[in-house]
């Protein structure tokens, strides 16, 4: 017999009754700060660059770069960059079979979160 109500039927699982998971979003962030790596590296690339073309060009993007957005910007690769490093860690304890429950994967997650910021920090704070 055919199902009268396919149309009314909601899509699974739908936004409105599904709960994000600690795993979804840190897994999210990994594939985001692997792109804004990649994006970052085009960056210092255009930096070495310049300074191979000429010194006022070099000046130029030294300025923007060593500006307090520039600064910003290398700060958010910076993290993006521990964040990645952390997670990836993570992965490599997992590909282990250890530490899969759920309380210790999302413990984990958020020490990735967390370490991720301090020692993005502390790096920033020595270099």
């Amino acid at each position: 017999m055919a199902d009268l109500n396919q149309g009314n039927r909601p899509l699974s699982p739908h936004l409105t009754i599904y709960k994000p998971q600690m795993t979804s979003g840190v897994s999210i962030f990994h594939r985001i700060t692997g792109v804004a790596m990649a994006l970052g590296a085009v960056l210092i690339v255009w930096w070495f660059v310049a300074g191979a073309v000429s010194p006022a060009y070099f000046d130029f993007v030294d300025g923007l770069m060593t500006s307090w957005i520039g600064n910003l910007v290398m700060f958010i690769m910076l993290w993006a960059l521990m964040f990645h490093a952390l997670n990836g860690i993570r992965h490599l304890v997992w590909d282990t079979g250890r530490n899969m429950d759920i309380e210790t994967v999302n413990s984990s997650g958020w020490v990735v979160i967390a370490g991720s910021a301090v020692l993005a920090v502390i790096l920033a704070i020595i270099v």
